[in-house]
């Protein structure tokens, strides 16, 4: 089932008459508490209302334009029909995986390959979870994603169906990558809005990968959640690469929490979008936690891409580090806005952030704005921003060792970018993105 938007109302009017009409379209298996969730999510939404630049949280990026258009709210599983031929340019088949390829926001199992999973491992669309670990899917969904505060997130909690689900039991490790190759297809203009939810008990340890890619020239845009459990003593590394096109707009909001002991590391890489906003929030709830926040954006044409973080630092002996890097083409534009918080009585913390941008001509643009709000007195914290050009000094030496002056800007481009990317412990989806990062600089200097 699918319900076009009435472009003749605002745009918040638009999702609130469309959650009259489709009222009994939710998540499969859900009680009572998170069918009330919804309820409560489209009022709240209906309070807040579209963000936009009056927000200082959104100063910078405006999405109203890009989400007053005439889309389709896509509310069914079944979807375009997509071949095994078509995804085969994003599996990254170098990289053994259990893959789960989603279309629109719905698992199709016809092109996923999951495989053998350990004991007790579940690797599935959040609508069968719904059906078959209620008490997972209860116990975590909508505990970490800011239902309350955040517009965007209430409104995907309002017309939530689906999206993928990893459950980790105590003490499991997963050795191989878990996969999530997110496809958007179809000819009509559609506003997506799937949801994730990650669970890594104690103990357990997981590699979670997702790539977004399209094969529509259509408009579209993704409303995304995604929330994780972090237990004590687990480790979930998380990536995430985004390649959606010049038509692709999205939110992508990630929620986590982490318990004692823990290490949650999140990496992301955007290349390509019309207006792209993440997200992330990492909330360390326990003692002697380890967080770890990474971002790259490669910008060219006038891609508008906006990286909003925060790390609440609640409890003490804790450290977190956080680096973000973009290079900017063209008249593309970056946005980076990350917050450190320690709480009164989180002693003992040591937190790092830094942004820095490479900006390659007059008409791209970046807007940083790196923030500590810090309630304790015992804590080493510290934050900076750089942006600057390529250093010719630089280049200069490497033409000097017989290298062309198009290589060596090459070559000092993916110096700078390999802070990040190096951080991909999974050495086929790092090479996979290296290469792409490298073409891409490539077209910058043909």
């Amino acid at each position: 089932m699918s319900t076009a938007l009435d472009t003749d109302v605002r745009p918040e009017d638009r999702f609130i008459s469309a959650f009259e009409v489709n009222h009994g379209q939710a998540l499969n298996g859900v009680n009572a508490s998170i069918a009330q969730q919804r309820e409560d999510a489209i009022e709240r939404f209906s309070q807040l209302g579209i963000p936009d630049n009056s927000l200082e949280a959104w100063k910078y990026t405006d999405i109203s334009k890009t989400i007053d258009r005439p889309y389709t709210l896509s509310l069914a599983a079944e979807g375009p029909s997509v071949a095994p031929s078509d995804i085969e340019p994003f599996t990254i088949d170098a990289m053994d995986a259990h893959r789960v390829v989603l279309v629109n926001g719905h698992v199709d199992e016809s092109l996923s390959d999951i495989g053998d999973l350990p004991a007790g491992v579940v690797v599935s669309s959040l609508a069968q979870a719904g059906e078959t670990h209620p008490d997972v899917v209860e116990a975590h969904y909508g505990q970490y994603a800011d239902a309350e505060d955040e517009a965007l997130t209430a409104l995907n909690t309002a017309f939530v169906q689906d999206g993928a689900f990893v459950y980790v039991p105590s003490g499991t490790i997963v050795e191989k990558p878990i996969f999530f190759l997110h496809i958007t297809a179809g000819d009509e203009p559609l506003f997506l809005q799937p949801r994730h939810l990650f669970v890594v008990e104690d103990g357990a340890i997981a590699k979670i990968v997702e790539a977004q890619h399209a094969l529509t020239d259509a408009q579209t845009f993704t409303n995304t959640v995604s929330e994780a459990f972090v237990g004590e003593r687990a480790n979930l590394k998380h990536y995430l690469f985004q390649d959606e096109g010049t038509s692709a707009s999205q939110v992508h909001t990630r929620a986590g929490t982490q318990k004692d002991n823990s290490v949650y590391s999140t990496n992301t890489i955007t290349f390509s979008g019309e207006v792209v906003r993440n997200n992330a929030t990492i909330e360390a709830d326990g003692s002697f936690c380890e967080s770890n926040l990474y971002g790259l954006c490669i910008g060219k044409d006038e891609m508008h891409v906006d990286n909003h973080t925060q790390m609440d630092h609640v409890q003490p002996d804790c450290n977190s580090n956080e680096l973000y890097k973009h290079v900017l083409n063209d008249e593309s534009t970056a946005v980076f806005n990350g917050k450190v918080l320690v709480t009164r009585g989180s002693q003992r913390i040591d937190a790092y952030q830094q942004n820095d941008t490479i900006v390659l001509t007059d008409d791209a643009n970046i807007y940083t704005k790196p923030e500590l709000e810090i309630y304790a007195d015992d804590v080493v914290c510290s934050h900076g921003a750089t942006t600057g050009q390529v250093d010719e000094e630089g280049v200069f030496y490497l033409r000097s060792r017989g290298l062309s002056e198009r290589r060596a800007h090459i070559l000092m481009l993916q110096a700078f970018t390999d802070e990040v990317v190096s951080e991909y412990k999974i050495d086929p989806l790092r090479d996979y993105i290296a290469e792409k990062i490298r073409q891409r600089f490539a077209s910058y200097f043909a």
